[in-house]
């Protein structure tokens, strides 16, 4: 190799106080698992000694413990964007520590390169395997990667020998022109391949390559319980309706799916219903789920940018990868999430909401309106262009103190223009050419919990004149009442 074997800590000198840096990874699927470790041991020195020590961070979205956790910990975070789910990274944000800005994760590649944020001082990147001329065959997530090589001055790698070299070959790396070049992506079906199957870089920017071999650390979700399952279920059966009366075409049509518990149900009822036939994905992220799909035969083809299943599964797997050669695809963000081809393809996008109100509006990110939990992730870029828009959550959480259905979201990400359906354990309702009256009546007709439909109804009905029938001195009660009691089955109107 003509590349420096380099220690972790040795790495970290190569970052400087002010930096901005940027990480390949897409969750904590191919995050850098030592470098990031060891700069956070040099901030805490560098503090101790009474020297400032904080880089800017730029990933493809959330990483793992080992990054925003261990940065977060040791104070070195100057800013960061676009999305995360750090525990001690989420409570520096809403501590106003650590600034951060939130956004839709196709338009960050892209923003990077418009000059939006200023220069990338130095790419840290997972690889399972480079050669002498700069060919980087990545891991398990992609992210950012490409634009951030491109950009950055520097470049260091981990070398992570976990990863099988038999990787190789899974990924399409491709980067679209900037205005005014920019010409059409040609990706007709999830399968279309595009690029090359490295991220190929100047061999001269690569300043280092540490050696490592660690798993991913991602852990198996929870079981589903009674109430994801039913909203699986739900999911599934409203499909299957749309499939037999045309609202979806006989072909059906490319899954998104977020992640987590409830996306587990959502995939698990799919593919448990005969009259739903196998299908493909188009998302932005496989779990075990996906993969369990495939092995039943049910899931045909997941095109995605991170792989981002439990280490047990990783591990069978990598040990039979070419039996899923011809079913996986692994892309950057910006090509994941490519509006264009969320658009192009008719993507069906089910995503996961905090909060919506009965007039459809959809809250994602913001805890009472005010206290950030991960970010807006992908579920704008597929929400928006989607042939159809999906949104879950139960109806209830903190054993029925809090209403997932309210009056107004405490923090709109995705408006009722974009909110075609909401489903709950209770049911389905469908937006689609309803006015917002109409609307309110079938979220809270079949989406709220029975507890808070009467509550719900009472404030509609305070309200009889304008399109949209809102009380403005009463919008948030249910809010306000959480806030003061801890209880929002307490609000009176």
């Amino acid at each position: 190799m003509r590349y420096n074997i380099i220690t972790a800590e040795e790495a970290a000198m190569y970052v400087n106080h002010n930096d901005n840096v940027g990480f390949s990874g897409f969750t904590a699927s191919g995050t850098p698992k030592v470098i990031t470790v060891a700069i956070a041991n040099r901030a805490e020195a560098e503090h101790a000694a009474g020297r400032p020590f904080q880089i800017g961070i730029f990933t493809g979205a959330s990483t793992s413990d080992r990054l925003d956790g261990a940065l977060a910990r040791a104070k070195a975070i100057k800013f960061r964007t676009p999305y995360q789910s750090s525990v001690d990274l989420r409570a520096a944000i809403n501590a106003g520590e650590v600034p951060y800005f939130d956004m839709h994760l196709s338009e960050l590649a892209p923003k990077l390169r418009y000059n939006y944020f200023g220069k990338i001082d130095i790419a840290i990147i997972e690889a399972s395997s480079i050669t002498d001329d700069g060919k980087i065959y990545l891991g398990t997530g992609v992210g950012i990667a490409p634009t951030v090589c491109q950009m950055a001055d520097k470049i260091l790698i981990e070398l992570n020998a976990h990863l099988p070299k038999e990787l190789a070959g899974f990924h399409d790396i491709y980067e679209p022109l900037d205005p005014p070049y920019r010409r059409e992506i040609p990706i007709y079906t999830p399968s279309d391949r595009i690029g090359t199957p490295y991220l190929q870089v100047d061999p001269n920017k690569i300043i280092g390559v540490v050696e490592t071999n660690l798993p991913d650390g991602t852990k198996e979700f929870d079981s589903v319980n009674e109430v994801t399952m039913k909203i699986g279920k739900n999911v599934s059966d409203f499909l299957a309706s749309q499939l037999a009366n045309g609202g979806i075409p006989k072909e059906f049509l490319p899954i998104q799916s977020g992640v987590g518990n409830i996306a587990n149900a959502v995939l698990s009822c799919m593919g448990d219903n005969p009259q739903i036939p196998p299908f493909q994905m188009y998302t932005e992220v496989v779990q075990d789920s996906v993969i369990d799909l495939m092995k039943k035969g049910r899931c045909t083809f997941a095109s995605t940018c991170s792989l981002n299943i439990s280490d047990s599964l990783a591990s069978e797997l990598f040990q039979d990868l070419d039996k899923y050669r011809d079913k996986l695809v692994l892309r950057p963000s910006e090509i994941s999430n490519h509006p264009g081809m969320v658009h192009r393809l008719g993507l069906i996008s089910i995503n996961t909401a905090l909060e919506v109100d009965i007039f459809g509006n959809v809250n994602s990110t913001h805890v009472v309106g005010t206290k950030m939990m991960n970010g807006i992730g992908g579920s704008g870029d597929f929400t928006r262009n989607a042939y159809m828009s999906i949104f879950t959550c139960p109806s209830v959480n903190k054993g029925g103190k809090i209403s997932a259905i309210v009056p107004m979201v405490s923090h709109t990400d995705h408006s009722e223009h974009s909110v075609r359906v909401v489903i709950t354990e209770w049911g389905v309702a469908d937006l689609r050419g309803k006015d917002p009256r109409q609307r309110a009546e079938a979220i809270i007709e079949n989406c709220a919990h029975p507890m808070y439909r009467p509550l719900l109804r009472q404030y509609l009905e305070k309200t009889a004149n304008g399109h949209i029938p809102h009380d403005l001195s009463s919008a948030f009660a249910f809010h306000e009442e959480f806030l003061r009691s801890g209880d929002m089955s307490q609000t009176t109107f």
